[in-house]
């Protein structure tokens, strides 16, 4: 059996848990806690204000705000979630509004779970939700309406912030609606829930690619990031961090020479006891410059502590070793008996894959600034988990979390990287320590060796095939770090299903596939050293990131020991039966999609060019956006791989906005690209080598391929689309590579000297 892990935005969530008011009027602002600077704070809601729910409010003049609980990261989220409110409510576009959430507990609803942004969850799980606000707020305007023109509601027409009665050829305008003050209804939950909504035959803003609400601000310098922020007397901070990733500590600070830098005030050694960072200091000066000067003018010693010899090598060594014990890890998957198949197979395949530890670096490096307003904690910073972030600054400064506000900012960049709240610790600590508002801004090099990385990972699979070459059995070992149980939240970890205990299935979802193989096995390992000596996080993709790597190479293998085009190989493992009924149909269409648009098996290619295909249901098994990829790529003698073309098709239920999907598709594609050839990080000597880009080298434009996107768009629930193409790229280069000159890669990055060796083999 498959377990899953339970996200606290579940789809089980149960809507009675609150009750949801429609017609109050609201009596302060918008947000709850304090405005967040440079966010449409003309919009904050005024007394008169109509607010069907907590997520959008209708002011007097018609406008309507859409507050959104998500971050931001260019990814046009907070747009969405205006479109689909826009859809039931009948606004016009023209009148819509955006703002960002803060941490007030309101905005932790039962419904949509905690602030947090990943897992491409976010359109999925708040769809339904947003569109039901949006028809409780038509519903209750409507009624107002009805009862102001004397007429039945049911022969009122709702559009554009128009409710009009064609009959008698009265109308009333949203705002008119608003300023009357008649708007009263509100709605339980079980109302909630009776709500009819719109089939997609009936949509006339879902499926358009209407402006983005987010862009005029961001092209005009209105729109404010973390970096942006500017408090009165605020002073800044520059990190000194240690050679070692993490587990050093501070001997010594002399601070004799950063008291020659002008504007200096002092260094602050951190004492970190949410144990996020260890051996970090910060210099606070009155401009960023001259704390950089300080910073650099620091003489600290360190005790490197228990990481400090450490290497990646050091780190594969010990996932060998744990992967050979027969008995470490926890099962994920536990279907019939691998090992008894394994014994009357006529062949079995095994073979062993890898990926390197992967950095973030979004372009936007980490900040946040802290300011002690009395009792209370403000902190500006962008975030994609504000519920723990909240937790982490009030850790940081000694505080209970019902004392810090969090003011959430636009996101330049974030991929999981902002999940962690590393960057609020130094800015609260030494704002504590000053007395005034600080703002601390990571250099590259400190964004760099102090990320909380995509993991190193080793994975052993094995199959059994019987005499007819039909995969019987297959075992999958995946050892790696953990990064979500280093979070510390019972409820993101799932029960194994060998009853050992609470396992990481945010490090082998992917593994638990939509082939039929009647003996599976998927066991997870964790590397507690990796887990110690590199802190990891979610990187774009997460587990399928890997998992799949390992996976659609090895079904890729299979085909090929079998004789078999490898796409026609995947469509007979796709035949539906058991627990793959339904899922394993859409993915097999969405591979038969991609295959007919690259022109798979029906193009004559030259000498060193193929193509490779690979087919995935990322992000979660029980979440999936059904993804394949066929890449085009030409390899050289000397091992080179030229990527000459990618085509994504990718089964998307109900696509709301279709050019933000196709960007987002377009885009994760290219990152999955990058992270298959260019991107690697090392550790040596307990601490990250690499320091910026031009020793951490993702994918240039001059390395661009031909990108082609097809969306499959049918009506079924929405899913999600930021992350699932990242993992399907890899295994199709991968493959195409094999296709091309023979050689089979099994490490990522893929190296030229990694394919020439191969190719030599």
């Amino acid at each position: 059996m498959n377990t899953h892990v339970k996200t606290p935005q579940g789809t089980q969530a149960d809507l009675s848990r609150r009750s949801f008011l429609v017609g109050t009027a609201a009596t302060g602002l918008v947000l709850g806690y304090a405005a967040v600077p440079g966010i449409d704070q003309a919009l904050a809601a005024a007394p008169t204000n109509f607010e069907p729910s907590v997520w959008y409010a209708i002011a007097p003049d018609g406008l309507v705000t859409v507050t959104c609980g998500k971050a931001d990261m260019g990814q046009h989220i907070a747009s969405t979630m205006a479109q689909i409110v826009a859809e039931e409510l009948g606004v016009s576009w023209k009148d819509m509004r955006v703002q960002l959430a803060s941490n007030d507990p309101k905005f932790n609803d039962p419904v949509l779970g905690a602030q947090i942004t990943g897992g491409s969850w976010s359109t999925m799980m708040n769809f339904d939700a947003m569109g039901r606000a949006g028809a409780a707020g038509r519903m209750a305007l409507t009624e107002a309406a009805a009862a102001a023109m004397g007429v039945p509601a049911a022969e009122l027409v709702v559009r554009d912030s128009t409710i009009s009665h064609p009959k008698s050829k009265k109308s009333m305008s949203f705002a008119d609606v608003v300023k009357s003050g008649k708007a009263t209804k509100t709605f339980t939950p079980d109302d909630l829930k009776a709500i009819k909504l719109k089939t997609p035959d009936q949509y006339t803003m879902i499926g358009v690619s209407v402006p983005q609400l987010d862009i005029p601000s961001k092209t005009n310098g209105t729109a404010k990031y973390g970096i942006d922020v500017m408090l009165p007397g605020m002073l800044y901070g520059a990190l000194v961090t240690p050679p070692v990733r993490y587990g050093a500590t501070v001997k010594s600070v002399d601070d004799s020479a950063a008291k020659k830098v002008p504007g200096f005030v002092k260094a602050v050694t951190l004492d970190d006891k949410t144990a996020t960072t260890t051996g970090w200091v910060v210099a606070v000066a009155n401009t960023y410059s001259n704390a950089r000067k300080a910073a650099d003018a620091l003489k600290i010693a360190y005790d490197g502590g228990p990481n400090a010899k450490l290497s990646s090598e050091s780190l594969q060594t010990e996932a060998r070793r744990l992967q050979a014990l027969s008995d470490s890890g926890e099962y994920f998957v536990k279907d019939g008996d691998p090992n008894a198949a394994f014994g009357t197979a006529a062949k079995v395949l095994e073979a062993e894959y890898t990926t390197s530890i992967n950095i973030h670096a979004p372009m936007e490096p980490m900040n946040a600034t802290a300011e002690f307003k009395g009792d209370i904690l403000h902190i500006y910073s962008g975030n994609q988990f504000a519920t723990r972030s909240g937790a982490i600054a009030a850790g940081a400064a000694g505080l209970d979390p019902k004392y810090v506000v969090m003011h959430q900012m636009w996101l330049g960049g974030g991929f999981g990287r902002r999940l962690d709240a590393d960057m609020m610790v130094p800015a609260v600590q030494a704002a504590k320590a000053t007395g005034k508002p600080v703002k601390v801004i990571y250099t590259r090099e400190n964004d760099m060796t102090m990320d909380f990385s995509r993991p190193l990972t080793l994975q052993k699979v094995k199959a059994g095939l019987d005499g007819d070459g039909k995969l019987v059995a297959l075992s999958h070992d995946v050892v790696s770090a953990w990064p979500t149980q280093r979070w510390g939240i019972p409820d993101f970890l799932s029960p194994s299903v060998d009853k050992k205990g609470p396992l990481d299935a945010f490090t082998v979802n992917g593994a638990d596939f939509f082939y039929t193989v009647p003996n599976h096995y998927v066991r997870a390992i964790k590397n507690e050293m990796a887990h110690n000596a590199t802190p990891s996080g979610q990187l774009r993709s997460v587990a399928p990131g890997w998992t799949f790597w390992a996976i659609e190479s090895m079904v890729d293998e299979i085909a090929h020991a079998t004789g078999k085009d490898p796409a026609l190989f995947r469509v007979e493992l796709l035949d539906g039966k058991g627990k793959n009924d339904g899922g394993a149909q859409r993915l097999r269409n969405t591979l038969l999609a991609a295959m007919g648009l690259a022109g798979y098996g029906t193009k004559k290619l030259p000498k060193g060019e193929a193509m490779g295909v690979a087919c995935v249901s990322s992000q979660e098994r029980a979440t999936a956006s059904w993804t394949a990829c066929v890449a085009h790529v030409a390899v050289a003698p000397s091992g080179e791989v030229t990527v000459k073309k990618l085509t994504v098709a990718t089964d998307v239920g109900t696509q709301v906005h279709p050019d933000n999907i196709r960007a987002q598709v377009e885009g994760a594609a290219l990152w999955g690209m990058s992270l298959a050839l260019f991107e690697k990080a090392t550790l040596k000597d307990g601490g990250i080598e690499q320091t910026n880009f031009d020793t951490y080298t993702p994918l240039r434009m001059s390395q661009m391929p031909e990108v082609t996107v097809n969306i499959i768009a049918n009506g079924e629930k929405a899913t999600g689309v930021g992350e699932p193409a990242v993992t399907v790229v890899a295994p199709a280069i991968g493959n195409a590579v094999f296709n091309a000159v023979g050689a089979r890669v099994r490490a990522l990055p893929i190296t030229a000297d990694a394919v020439k060796a191969a190719m030599k083999a």
